[in-house]
């Protein structure tokens, strides 16, 4: 639940602004939760590129030809990639509205 402050003008009393704290209604908030669950699966897609893109290095001594694996340099980039933007949808679509008007 969320809160919202409104200025009900001057208070007669002190003649400071009198504040009402009123409850927002989940259609009030600017995010939905479609839109949370699509941001958790884009943070699962961003963490799962970048464990695609683990692995071990090469040294001085001896030569890795694991670090130009398609998995590596291929994949793991494009599901990260794919997270963000997905990151980016999931914050600008807007939530879904229940067709009620909100309690005044």
């Amino acid at each position: 639940m969320s809160y919202k402050i409104s200025h009900t003008g001057l208070s007669e009393k002190s003649g400071k602004k009198a504040e009402r704290i009123e409850l927002e209604t989940t259609e009030q908030l600017p995010l939905g939760r479609n839109n949370f669950i699509c941001m958790g699966v884009s943070a699962v897609l961003i963490v799962t590129g970048f464990l695609l893109m683990l692995g071990g290095s090469s040294t001085p001594e001896a030569f890795n030809p694991d670090i130009f694996s398609v998995r590596r340099i291929v994949i793991g980039p494009t599901v990260a990639f794919i997270g963000f933007i997905a990151l980016g949808v999931s914050l600008i679509l807007r939530p879904r509205n229940t067709g009620t008007l909100p309690h005044e």
